[in-house]
């Protein structure tokens, strides 16, 4: 122990007593005790700790003095603290003879507090009895906390594949066809495409097709953060970083995300002064925490996903063009709903098998002019807008049978634009009515027939508008024109 020499002379009288009763108390209150010198080697031990010799193969105290400790007691820590002049107050240590509670202190010179050996106590040889309620509450956490990490992975593994994306159009192919390939890279992927398009459901099939399935999927949705929270939202915080911060620090998405992939939604809404961060981030391999200093190395596959026209944004000043870049390596359109409309049959019958689920009762079913209603319709919010088309027609139906009269309900009163009814089978792909003769006309005079009809209808849904009508086509609007000319 070391001697302060502040203290009074009778003050350092108590203090020598103190230390040596301390000492005879720990002797007579411990289950035993042994001492060992500054090499590691044991030079005494007391009463209570002879009865363990036996276990460790010893008859008696002059055969077990003058040993290493690590070679005669077994998973013992002494060495450590002879080391590291660090104390172990509490440990388990559990070796042939038995699972004992103990405690490992160093000792030091009075005058030069140089190390010069350690005490070993065994404060409880039965802590499975002794110590059975705090053994139990341990346990009980630890329940918990092993509850908790399953919870936890199972929020992050992903909840979608590649046959989650419903459609076989071939713009529905085409871009699972892309999505299939970005999986087998560790690039970045930029997910664009409008709301609702299923951007969300493709960067999890993305996650679950690639090396890193058995990695985490972590999601953050930038434009539901507030920016002030956004860079401990993606860094994390350092412990006591500000006032109301944990003393354990937080862990962010970067983080979080290591081994798997990070998915940063609706990227476009990020603040630029986060943006050189995030830059950063991607370039270095490593994150800041807020209010530290400390470089944090991180291994996450980035996708990105966003509603909004990035080269516009660029364009603007609006969002960085190094970070566009550093995101725009693997872009992958996801198409709006007009341009796969010959999918919406097979959605409508996944969403209303979901919807069953979700409500216990049997799915809805759709006439063929309520599903062509559908089909003709030009979706602003996609997917998720026609699922809740349905929803709403199901809960407003006395039966499971949906009518056309509901749908247009619905779509009236949700503000979908309406198409005409007389052009449903034109505006859903489908050719009208013919005559068996008409059937024998040569091919490519049906299909310009059909092709001028869906050029009709698409210039007299918009309006008359060239660009939105190719645009509601899928073409460019140069092969409009170049197809207007033929018509003419």
């Amino acid at each position: 122990m070391e001697q302060d020499n502040t203290l009074p002379r009778d003050g350092q009288a108590i203090l020598a007593l103190a230390a040596r009763s301390m000492f005879q108390l720990f002797s007579s209150v411990s289950q035993g005790m042994f001492l060992v010198d500054r090499t590691g080697r044991i030079v005494w031990v007391n009463d209570g700790y002879k009865r363990f010799l036996p276990d460790l193969g010893f008859s008696s105290v002059d055969q077990f003095v003058g040993h290493m400790v690590e070679d005669v007691v077994p998973n013992t820590q002494m060495r450590r603290v002879l080391e590291t002049g660090q104390a172990i107050l509490i440990d388990l240590l559990t070796n042939k003879a038995g699972t004992f509670v103990v405690s490992r202190i160093p000792l030091r010179d009075d005058a030069s507090g140089e190390l010069i050996g350690a005490i070993g106590i065994v404060l409880f040889d039965h802590p499975e009895t002794t110590l059975q309620p705090l053994i139990s509450k341990f346990a009980h956490l630890q329940r918990d906390l092993d509850d908790a990490r399953r919870e936890l992975a199972t929020q992050r593994r992903t909840k979608y594949t590649f046959a989650s994306f419903v459609g076989a159009s071939p713009a529905a192919v085409e871009v699972k066809r892309q999505a299939r390939r970005a999986a087998q890279s560790s690039s970045p992927v930029l997910l664009l495409g409008e709301t609702g398009t299923g951007k969300e459901l493709l960067a999890h099939a993305i996650h679950a097709a690639s090396a890193r399935a058995r990695g985490p999927l972590v999601s953050v949705n930038i434009a539901a953060v507030p920016d002030t929270l956004l860079e401990a939202e993606f860094f994390g915080v350092a412990p006591g970083a500000y006032t109301g911060a944990d003393r354990k620090g937080r862990d962010g998405k970067f983080k979080l995300a290591d081994g798997g992939t990070l998915f940063l939604d609706e990227i476009g809404d990020m603040p630029q002064a986060l943006q050189a961060k995030l830059l950063r981030a991607l370039q270095e391999g490593e994150i800041e925490p807020l209010g530290s200093n400390k470089l944090v190395p991180f291994d996450a596959r980035v996708i990105a996903a966003t509603s909004r026209d990035l080269g516009a944004l660029v364009r603007e000043g609006r969002f960085r063009e190094d970070l566009y870049y550093r995101l725009n390596v693997l872009p992958i359109r996801v198409p709006p709903l007009r341009e796969r409309r010959g999918d919406i049959a097979a959605l409508v019958e996944v969403l209303g098998e979901d919807m069953a689920h979700r409500s216990g009762s049997a799915p809805p079913e759709l006439s063929p002019e309520a599903l062509a209603l559908l089909q003709a319709q030009v979706w602003r919010g996609n997917i998720r807008e026609l699922r809740n088309v349905l929803e709403q027609a199901a809960m407003r139906s006395d039966s499971q049978h949906i009518e056309t009269a509901v749908l247009e309900e619905v779509l009236r009163e949700s503000g979908v634009k309406q198409i005409a009814p007389a052009r449903w089978p034109e505006m859903a792909g489908q050719p009208a009515a013919a005559s068996p003769d008409a059937v024998l006309r040569p091919l490519a005079q049906q299909v310009a027939e059909l092709e001028q009809r869906a050029i009709e209808a698409a210039l007299a849904s918009t309006g008359g508008n060239k660009v939105a009508a190719a645009k509601l086509l899928g073409i460019s609007r140069a092969k409009l024109y170049e197809r207007l000319d033929v018509i003419a």
